[in-house]
């Protein structure tokens, strides 16, 4: 997970993740099939969008410790769009999950074109 500052649009960052998952292999199939790169946007600032192909913050966010887990670390007082809990509270509320695990990695900063 990294986190960018920008001023593109949630469209535009869509459009950048869709090419970055096909520059990677990935073609249309199963919505929860395999996939080489899978590229979300989880929150863009204290937008929200609810549009059919862009939900902005991630629909399933609140519900999901692979995701929560390493945003509570790089933003733990996080506040999502109309939720009055942080990010590590969130975190707190589900259970443990024992296939979740920090690995090393490091960041790679990709030109928007």
């Amino acid at each position: 997970m990294i986190e960018v500052v920008t001023e593109r649009s949630a469209r535009d960052l869509l459009q950048l993740a869709k090419a970055l998952e096909a520059r990677a292999g990935r073609r249309p199939g199963s919505r929860w099939g395999p996939r080489p790169l899978d590229v979300d946007l989880l929150v863009l600032g204290d937008e929200t969008i609810a549009e059919p192909d862009l939900r902005v913050p991630h629909p399933e966010i609140a519900h999901r410790a692979f995701v929560l887990r390493p945003l509570a670390d790089l933003a733990p007082t996080l506040r999502l769009p109309g939720d009055e809990e942080t990010v590590s509270d969130l975190l707190s509320r589900l259970p443990d999950d024992p296939g979740i695990r920090r690995v090393a990695w490091s960041a790679v900063l990709v030109s928007p074109r």
